[in-house]
């Protein structure tokens, strides 16, 4: 992985946090820089970017607040991801990741060659969000 692959994935998980770029920027930006997805990791606060090659990046992320539920929610995690997916008033990713881990989230991959994204509970329980179609 070189400098500059680095330097965006940094770039693209402060965007992440500080709501400065939508999901679909990001995916734009990593998939242009060569990443092929990255994992989102509640429980160690870390996120993971990954090239075709297996090369991979870990990056600390912020502390989500709260403890991820036992129970998986898919109902609330859903409602999360439309929230996202709307831009509703008042949305920001901290709150995302917040509904989602109080909806037992424990982590997610997204996969820019699968079109997907899939969220994971403590006991293995999944729900797999397809990205949009392009137009």
């Amino acid at each position: 992985m070189n400098a500059q692959q680095k330097t965006l994935a940094q770039a693209c998980r402060d965007a992440s946090e500080n709501n400065t770029m939508t999901f679909p920027q990001l995916v734009g930006a990593l998939m242009e820089g060569g990443f092929e997805g990255y994992l989102i990791d509640f429980r160690r606060s870390v996120a993971t970017y990954y090239l075709p090659s297996g090369e991979a990046l870990e990056l600390p992320t912020h502390k989500a607040v709260g403890t991820i539920a036992e129970a998986f929610d898919e109902t609330a995690i859903k409602a999360a991801i439309r929230e996202a997916q709307l831009l509703v008033p008042g949305y920001t990713y901290r709150g995302f990741c917040a509904k989602v881990i109080a909806g037992g989230c424990a982590g997610y991959m997204v996969s820019f060659l699968g079109r997907r994204a899939v969220y994971f509970g403590r006991t293995g329980e999944t729900h797999v969000e397809m990205f949009p179609q392009a137009a």
